[in-house]
């Protein structure tokens, strides 16, 4: 009797996170597809300020750790030079110095991100998880392990980035993404993405 009440929770969260992970890529589906339509026009002059005011591509792609730690590439608006080193921007002494002429203001307000739908669409990542990690951020890619948060796929957004984005050490970030883990629904997905408007809004959790 034991066994079948264990095995009876577990069946019914399997079933609540079947059910969160379909309503999720169906809101990834529409929401993406809506703001490619909104912002097509947007991301086109967006695109041509970054190739008109430094030399290299308009779209940086960048090697990211998605779901059960599998590498995939992310786009970017480019936003610093193309001779930057390959590491996180807070492992380096002085990252201004590498940033593009428009590359702070595209950061600021989170403008460098939009090719991410892209990956929405192609369901690398959400709209809202886990931040994902660089190819080479070994430390955290290993605290996300232990704690089973690679099972998650990776967000443009998530709780640890309306909960301080930039400023968090990793150990912290770590902690928010455990409690996403633990408490994932669509109405928290919903909390996040309001947070994150309002953080973009007041330029909240931005260092550069």
């Amino acid at each position: 009797m034991r066994f079948l009440a264990c095995f009876k929770i577990r069946a019914i969260k399997s079933a609540k996170i079947c059910e969160i992970c379909g309503l999720k890529r169906i809101f990834d589906l529409v929401m993406a597809g809506c703001l490619l339509c909104v912002l097509s026009i947007p991301i086109i002059i967006v695109g041509l300020m970054v190739k008109l005011t430094s030399k290299g591509p308009v779209l940086y792609w960048s090697d990211r750790v998605g779901i059960n730690n599998s590498i995939f590439r992310m786009p970017k608006f480019r936003t610093m030079r193309v001779d930057t080193p390959a590491v996180a921007t807070h492992l380096m002494k002085n990252p201004d110095v590498y940033l593009t002429p428009i590359g702070s203001f595209l950061r600021r307000f989170s403008l460098d991100e939009l090719p991410q739908l892209y990956s929405v669409l192609k369901g690398d990542v959400s709209f809202v998880g886990p931040r994902p990690a660089l190819f080479n951020q070994d430390d955290l890619v290993e605290l996300r392990t232990g704690k089973g948060i690679h099972r998650l796929i990776p967000g443009i957004t998530g709780w640890a980035q309306v909960n301080g984005r930039d400023e968090l050490p990793i150990p912290v970030k770590v902690e928010f993404d455990e409690y996403y883990l633990k408490n994932r629904s669509f109405l928290f997905d919903m909390k996040i993405l309001w947070m994150t408007v309002v953080k973009v809004v007041r330029r909240e959790g931005v260092t550069h």
